[in-house]
């Protein structure tokens, strides 16, 4: 391949890649997300350009000094509403639209005054309306129902930013609990002047202030609008509403820090701001999809092209500087001169991995990747693991796959009555003399640790490198962790006796699994592990907690026993697991090949066999009599708990058979 075509395949692959990462880091990590749209609320907030009032829509609010004039503040005098609604229709208003929720019962002769002007109201009228349970109960949507006919109803829901609680974008309506559709406040009030609007969340074009003192819309107090002259509201969209001190105020972009002014406003001065958006068909201030990514494509091929230049980390970072530099202003400037909201962080991302990426491909790949496996993997893998990818970097598959592993759990069983005899340091001194030997046998066995939680370690064999034998390793391991809690354990015992405080063994519980799970690196930007998941990895820990279950130290899946036979297994069960809807062949794990080939273990196994086979055909007398059998066997394998639990079960289904078509599943009911 000659250096034109490898060069412009590092720019195409470089511009798209960081072009990509940007758009999907941007819209899917809740942090870059919110940090766009709070740019873009401080532009708002400080670039939004003066305009003169709206000429279309009047505020009519109910203030302080409106509720001062009645002996309760809530709910709003029913007569003064009545009263207000008459003015205002004699006025001839285009439309009348309230935003005030009725939904309670007042003085029946008031509400009932109301309520006939409502239903014979001559100008086109909109009313608030919700049926969310958090807003109104059953008895008030029953209330509220009666109260405003359904071609009067406009919802009063706002679309609020569910992290910073900003509203952002225009409610569009919502389908109501009896299976009816209710236009958004706005939508609603547009549409009874004739004009549809889409049903979809449409971002907020705000309008500006003539100067900081005037605000956006003509406001006047509700008390005094008999007062004023008719012209101030004929052929005007009258929004009545509260804009009480403290009561339903809500955070815009104009909430920011750095705006001038309280940006907190009333509900129906934000609907006024949506109503004047849709009366005008005022496009919103963000670029179209199309434009941002071609911004973001823009900005990443500049990226590459100056990755691609061979200069000094120092010249990179200025140059990397001065274009972002350069790119944040005339965003500024275009949202105020041009009402169009260029995104920032989205093509500043894209322009910085360009610079990143490809520099690191054009020479410093080799390095950086022998550096992230010896940092990321020494802690850990078997060093000489590690040393061979070092070495060949391209076995590792840095990136998400899908590949046939084997999982281990272990958790020591009764942890919390160990740590009772420790203070912090103590209990942590322990953990640590636990966790080394364990870990060392899972490093020799070619296992990779994948994370300590507490008392709990997890690990997995077949990834980052090939392993054939990843089943055998880990049931060897799983041996190997039994066998090395004995001397642990007389050391413990020998401590606590000079101590002069009770000793309690460590017991653990073991669980291993084979399958198919998906491994690579996890997280996020900032902080990731080489890490896997899966169904697979869910049920090796589902076997762990089984162990309490069955009495026994260690746990195999039918995979993992198919997968390394000659070791010596003893089935337990076919069991579902919590969370699971399929039953599987899970094993004791009693041994190695020697334990396997041994006379009094094939006996027992025979033995074995014979029980479960007559369980599960519902053979209650021959399966006991088998148990006695196994128990003959058992010798030195710690089963009693094993078969005193089948006794059990054969007791309990003496007493009350399953059905005749039982397959002997059992079903888990805890993890």
């Amino acid at each position: 391949m000659n250096s034109f075509v490898k060069g412009a395949l590092t720019l195409a692959v470089g511009t798209f890649v960081a072009a990509a990462v940007a758009v999907v880091a941007t819209h899917k990590i809740s942090f870059l997300t919110q940090a766009e749209r709070t740019l873009a609320d401080f532009r708002i907030a400080t670039t939004l350009r003066p305009e003169p009032q709206d000429p279309n829509i009047v505020i009519v609010g109910i203030t302080e000094d409106t509720l001062a004039l009645f002996p309760y503040r809530e709910p709003v005098d029913r007569a003064f509403l009545a009263g207000l609604l008459k003015t205002l229709e004699a006025r001839k208003p285009r439309l009348v639209a309230v935003d005030v929720l009725f939904d309670q019962p007042t003085e029946p002769a008031k509400d009932a005054a109301l309520k006939a002007i409502i239903a014979g109201y001559t100008v086109p009228l909109a009313i608030s309306y919700t049926d969310t349970p958090g807003e109104v109960n059953t008895e008030q949507l029953r209330y509220l129902n009666d109260f405003v006919p359904p071609d009067r109803r406009v919802r009063a829901d706002l679309s609020e930013d569910p992290v910073d609680g900003v509203v952002r974008t225009i409610f569009p309506g919502k389908r109501n609990a009896d299976g009816t559709y209710t236009f958004g406040f706005a939508r609603g009030v547009v549409a009874r002047l004739g004009i549809q609007t889409p049903a979809v969340a449409r971002p907020m074009s705000w309008h500006g202030r003539p100067d900081i003192k005037t605000p956006p819309f003509r406001m006047f107090p509700a008390h005094l609008v008999k007062l004023l002259p008719a012209d101030w509201f004929r052929d005007k969209v009258v929004l009545v509403g509260g804009i009480f001190s403290l009561r339903d105020r809500h955070r815009t972009p104009f909430s920011n820090g750095l705006a001038e002014g309280d940006g907190d406003l009333p509900g129906i001065e934000v609907h006024a701001h949506a109503v004047a958006q849709l009366l005008e068909g005022r496009s919103p201030l963000e670029l179209s999809r199309g434009r941002e990514l071609l911004l973001v494509g823009l900005l990443s091929v500049l990226g590459t092209l100056l990755g691609r230049l061979n200069l000094g980390l120092v010249r990179h970072l200025t140059i990397s500087g001065l274009t972002l530099v350069v790119l944040w202003p005339v965003a500024f400037a275009l949202s105020y001169y041009a009402r169009v909201m260029v995104p920032l962080v989205e093509p500043s991302i894209g322009f910085l991995l360009a610079v990143w990426g490809t520099d690191a491909f054009s020479g410093r790949e080799a390095r950086r990747q022998k550096e992230f496996i010896n940092s990321a993997f020494t802690r850990y893998l078997n060093p000489q693991l590690v040393k061979q990818l070092s070495s060949d970097p391209a076995r590792l598959t840095l990136g998400g796959e899908a590949r046939d592993m084997t999982l281990l759990f272990c958790d020591i069983r009764g942890f919390t009555t160990i740590s009772e005899q420790f203070d912090a340091q103590g209990l942590t001194r322990l953990i640590n003399r636990f966790l080394t030997p364990m870990t060392d046998v899972i490093l020799q066995n070619q296992g990779t640790i994948d994370k300590y939680m507490g008392d709990c370690i997890m690990a997995f064999w077949n990834a980052p490198l090939d392993d054939p034998n990843h089943a055998a390793n880990a049931c060897r391991s799983a041996l190997l962790m039994m066998k090395r809690l004995a001397p642990l354990n007389a050391e413990l015992e020998d401590e606590a006796k000079a101590e002069g405080r009770r000793h309690v063994p460590i017991k653990v519980g073991i669980g291993v699994n084979s399958g198919e799970a998906v491994v690579g690196n996890m997280g996020s930007n900032q902080r990731f592990d080489y890490s896997v998941l899966g169904d697979n990895v869910n049920l090796a820990s589902r076997l762990e907690g089984q162990s309490k279950t069955y009495g026994v130290t260690a746990v195999v899946g039918e995979n993992t026993q198919a997968r390394a036979p000659t070791l010596a297994y003893l089935e337990l069960d076919r069991i579902k697991v919590k969370g699971k809807t399929e039953a599987v062949r899970i094993f004791a794990l009693l041994g190695d090949e020697e334990l396997a080939a041994d006379a009094a273990f094939r006996a027992l196994a025979g033995e074995h066999e014979a029980m479960l086979a007559a369980y599960r055909s519902q053979d209650w007398t021959r399966a006991e009599q088998r148990l006695d059998g196994c128990r003959g066997f058992a010798g030195d394998f710690h089963l009693d708990n094993l078969y005193q639990l089948y006794q059990e079960r054969i007791a309990g289904y003496r007493a009350a058979p399953p059905p005749a078509a039982w397959d002997g599943v059992y079903v888990a009911l805890t993890k």
